[in-house]
């Protein structure tokens, strides 16, 4: 039987046919092919036996094409040609695979390598074929479809057995002259070689990309790219940069260990071609062979006295050299070289040009101008006589800086634009850091929009100097932008960012907001500072956040800082302006207790927490305690008692303290506007329109409830058109009016009240 596979082409397009035909799976009658096929599947077993003495690859094959043991017992029938050249096919790969096994024993690893490499291409190829198979032969049993298996597969390890599997399988674009080559061969058709090309070759891509997968992940864990991660780490690198600079490093590390791989495979070869030159019988018998090593060969049949040919394996790549361990061969080094020469101009600055004759007199007219004139023409003819460097105009902005401040910031903004002046980032950053030190916010933004259009993104310098000034200037919204920004490029925030955004939620009143920034400082391993603890709990004191006051005490006592004497008011002033003056009164005893002589500001706010309950009998009783340890009261604590009398409208009583507070020193504003309360109560009309007058003279530090208790009290001592005057000018700077203070004027335009006798 001539041939296992092939058929004429009227068999191929009917087998076509008949599975196009019938997809349901119904029986139907066998293609020539498939006879053939069922012909031979008595002979599977022996095929599969063959295979299994091919260097190990065989043995996988055998038991993927599903051959029981009940078929290799069955006797075998006297063997056809086939059969008896698959029996010497075997005893020729068993021979084989002895020196194999020798092979193996004197530490052949590249042999290994390639029969793992045939075994893997094996397994995967019996599988695809096998489904390949069973799509077209659907009807068939699992015995045929293992038989004919067998025999593929006894073809292909034919073929790989004259070569490795790249020499044997091209790329798809070279598949037809792949089965040119094949063409001689009358055992499988033309379509089943195509099929078989086309598995192999998606076999193959498929290994080399699992192949280069496995090796990126080990270039991934290699030392040398975890030092650079870990280098980049430490210098504020993060994210999605990070990933891509990891990834970027494991790819030239992959490159590089292909280059060397390429670089062992050409002397490997070129030890080969000269082990064969040499042993050789032609070059035994007339002499020619290598000299030092390299291979000569000449034209076939050419003239005695022609010279040989030096044939020498072709380099590929770049040629790669390393220095203390660094790759020099990158291209990357040139720009290194050129920054280098930049950075040592600027560590080793020049000598600024010297300045004479003409340039000399435009440099004092430039000097001498004032804050509001033009210097754009004296700089054209300053750059014009000069032709300056980066120095020189250095030099100039210096001189300016001594005379006029203001007028070297107006120079510099117009040199950003100057081509001799040379502006990078840095330039930028100064101007930026000196507007912001000013508190000129819009000038600080005109620079940074300049910045952004010349192409320069802000770098976390930048972006902190805007948070600080933000912060300072109370705008939340762009400080929270700028500091959002610092993490969005993958910087890590400093301690100076983190204090100033804090700064920023407390000036907002925000102290919630501003203890998370907190916390998220304690996770990354930076310390606040005691001052941002002092801020974050004076700015729960002040609204009477008990609960967050004494977190942040507990929170700087686990970080070193113990309670001193600023804390401990502070406490105080929190349980008092909570109404809690047992609390308070407790942590003013611990302070004490604890050593800390209590002062004006911390018994003034203990007598405040008990004005918020009235408790005027437990205040004197504190004070007498006070008193008798050899505390004197200050100007706080008597002003809380004059505020607190006032209410109560102990005119005398708030008189005498008023006296012991100007017998102290001067007075504090605030204290008008409990004796304007008090004496318009009182109908004391004249006293009370005196301490108005002070209040009016500072009216836009006065605070809503402050207006709402002036407008109260004039009203209830019948001074209407004064309490509505009062009234417009709280709403012009901005403060909505309550309903309890529209209420009261309606009453009182519609009820006058009954003025009191004024004393």
């Amino acid at each position: 039987m001539k041939s296992l596979f092939s058929s004429n082409a009227r068999a191929r397009r009917r087998l076509f046919l008949l599975l196009r035909q019938n997809p349901s799976g119904t029986p139907s009658p066998s293609p020539p092919l498939h006879r053939s096929l069922v012909f031979y599947s008595s002979s599977s077993a022996l095929s599969c036996t063959a295979f299994r003495g091919g260097r190990g690859l065989a043995c996988a094959t055998a038991s993927a094409c599903g051959v029981s043991e009940t078929t290799k017992k069955t006797p075998l029938s006297p063997s056809p040609p086939l059969l008896r050249g698959l029996i010497r096919r075997a005893h020729s790969l068993q021979l084989l695979q002895k020196e194999e096994k020798e092979g193996r024993r004197r530490g052949e690893e590249a042999g290994e390598e390639e029969d793992s490499t045939m075994n893997e291409f094996l397994s995967r190829f019996v599988s695809v074929m096998r489904g390949k198979l069973c799509d077209v032969y659907p009807d068939c049993s699992k015995d045929t479809i293992n038989s004919m298996l067998a025999v593929i597969v006894q073809k292909v390890v034919a073929e790989l057995e004259k070569g490795s599997i790249e020499h044997m399988i091209t790329d798809a674009s070279s598949t037809a002259l792949a089965m040119g080559g094949i063409q001689s061969h009358d055992d499988l058709s033309l379509d089943l070689w195509t099929t078989v090309w086309e598995a192999s070759n998606l076999i193959l891509e498929d290994m080399r990309k699992t192949r280069k997968r496995e090796e990126m992940k080990k270039c991934l864990q290699a030392e040398d790219v975890k030092a650079m991660c870990q280098f980049a780490r430490d210098v504020g690198v993060r994210g999605d940069m990070l990933r891509e600079m990891r990834l970027k490093w494991g790819e030239e590390k992959f490159s590089e260990r292909e280059f060397y791989r390429s670089l062992e495979r050409l002397k490997a070869e070129s030890d080969a071609a000269s082990t064969r030159l040499i042993e050789s019988p032609a070059n035994a018998g007339d002499g020619s062979g290598d000299v030092d090593g390299i291979g000569h060969s000449g034209a076939d049949g050419g003239e005695e006295g022609s010279s040989p040919s030096v044939v020498l394996p072709q380099r590929r790549g770049k040629i790669k050299y390393r220095i203390y361990g660094l790759d020099m061969s990158d291209p990357k080094w040139g720009d290194v070289a050129e920054r280098l020469s930049q950075a040592e101009k600027v560590i080793v600055p020049e000598e600024p040009k010297m300045i004479t004759g003409k340039c000399k007199l435009v440099t004092q007219k430039i000097l001498s101008l004032s804050e509001n004139e033009d210097p754009s023409a004296l700089l054209a003819e300053w750059a014009e006589l000069l032709e300056p460097g980066k120095v020189d105009w250095l030099a100039l902005l210096d001189k300016l800086k001594e005379r006029n401040p203001v007028l070297s910031f107006k120079v510099a903004e117009e040199l950003l634009s100057e081509q001799s002046f040379m502006a990078d980032i840095r330039d930028y950053f100064k101007l930026i850091d000196g507007h912001a030190k000013e508190n000129r916010v819009e000038d600080a933004e005109r620079i940074l929009q300049k910045m952004i259009a010349k192409g320069i993104t802000p770098d976390i310098l930048t972006q902190t100097v805007l948070v600080h000034m933000y912060s300072k200037a109370g705008n939340l919204e762009r400080a929270k932008a700028a500091f959002d920004d610092i993490r969005n490029h993958g910087f890590r925030p400093d301690a100076k960012a983190y204090n100033s955004m804090i700064l920023a939620y407390v000036n907002d009143g925000q102290p919630k907001a501003g203890e998370a920034l907190m916390r998220e400082m304690e996770a990354r391993d930076i310390k606040p500072t005691k001052e941002i603890y002092m801020e974050l709990l004076r700015s729960f004191a002040q609204r009477g956040h008990v609960d967050g006051a004494q977190r942040i005490v507990n929170t700087m006592q686990f970080a070193g800082y113990q309670p001193d004497l600023e804390s401990c008011t502070l406490l105080v002033e929190a349980y008092g302006q909570a109404g809690d003056p047992d609390q308070a009164r407790n942590n003013f005893d611990f302070m004490i207790k604890a050593g800390h002589k209590p002062d004006d500001r911390c018994t003034a706010s203990m007598i405040a927490a008990y004005e918020k309950k009235n408790l005027l009998d437990k205040a004197l009783a504190l004070l007498l305690d006070l008193e008798k340890n050899g505390l004197e009261l200050g100007v706080s604590t008597y002003t809380v008692l004059v505020d607190w009398l006032g209410k109560l409208q102990l005119v005398d009583e708030a008189e005498q303290a008023l006296n012991k507070i100007a017998e102290k020193g001067k007075a504090p504003f605030k204290i008008n506007i409990s004796l304007c309360d008090m004496y318009a109560r009182a109908g004391i009309k004249k006293k009370a329109l005196e301490a108005l007058g002070i209040i009016e003279s500072k009216l836009e530090s006065l605070r809503v409830d402050e207006f709402e208790r002036i407008i109260h009290g004039l009203l209830a001592g019948g001074l209407v058109s004064d309490a509505k005057r009062i009234h417009e000018i709280m709403q012009k700077q901005g403060h909505p009016s309550s309903e309890p203070i529209k209420v009261a004027l309606m009453t009182a335009q519609v009820i006058p009240r009954q003025k009191s006798g004024t004393r």
